[in-house]
Order: structure tokens, then C-alpha cells, then sequence
């Protein structure tokens, strides 16, 4: 059992892009699946897929630029099962003065900052 499934699946995208490897495995969950759908919409990954043998698992295509080096420079999660942070929608945080992106759960689903 792990207690944070999103914290692990955030440091096996970052372990990957580190060690420049093309594709990185994480198991299967439904919010995992819809980070990975925002991933891709904002262009930080290049695909991804479910695999539906037993166990299930997301296979996450990593994104590269010319010179390999990585789309996704900074990876991190702010909110943990330790410590939760609750922000209204007028509070909510910019990433690197607009330039990144802040992945929320909202009462609406998992959305990103601007939506």
C-alpha cells in the first residue's frame, strides 16, 4: 500500500526525465490517468497510454526537446496527505509567474490553474 500514489508518480516522471529515459510506468488510477491527460494538454509529456493487462499501469511517453533536454524542468507537489492546502479560486497560486502550470482538484474534477 502507498500512502501518496500522485507524489510517486510525480518522482518516477522526474527520476525518468533525469535518467533521459523515453517512457516511464506508473500503476493505474483514475486521477492519475486525468494528470497525465492535463500533462499532455499542456505539451509536458508527449503520450501516454493505459495498459489494461492485470495490473493495470499508465506507460508516460516523455518529451524531449533538440538537445534532450527535458519539457518538464520542475516538478512538485505542494499539497500532501501531511499537510492539505485549501485555496479559493482567487487565491490560487502562479507557477513560475504564469509560465508553468498548477494542476488542481476542484469539486468540478482535476483542472489546471487557468481553467
Amino acid at each position: 500500500m502507498m500512502t501518496d500514489p500522485i507524489a510517486d508518480m510525480l518522482a518516477r516522471i522526474r527520476n525518468a526525465t533525469t535518467a533521459r529515459h523515453e517512457t516511464t510506468e506508473v500503476p493505474f488510477s483514475k486521477l492519475k490517468a486525468r494528470l497525465a491527460e492535463i500533462l499532455k494538454e499542456e505539451g509536458y509529456i508527449a503520450d501516454f497510454a493505459v495498459n489494461d493487462e492485470f495490473p493495470k499501469s499508465i506507460t508516460i511517453k516523455l518529451k524531449y526537446g533538440r538537445d534532450r533536454s527535458p519539457a518538464i524542468v520542475g516538478i512538485r507537489r505542494r499539497s500532501r496527505p501531511g499537510l492539505r492546502l485549501y485555496v479559493g479560486h482567487s487565491e490560487i497560486p502562479k507557477v513560475r509567474n504564469g509560465l508553468g502550470v498548477a494542476i488542481l482538484s476542484t469539486s468540478k474534477g482535476v483542472m489546471t490553474d487557468r481553467a
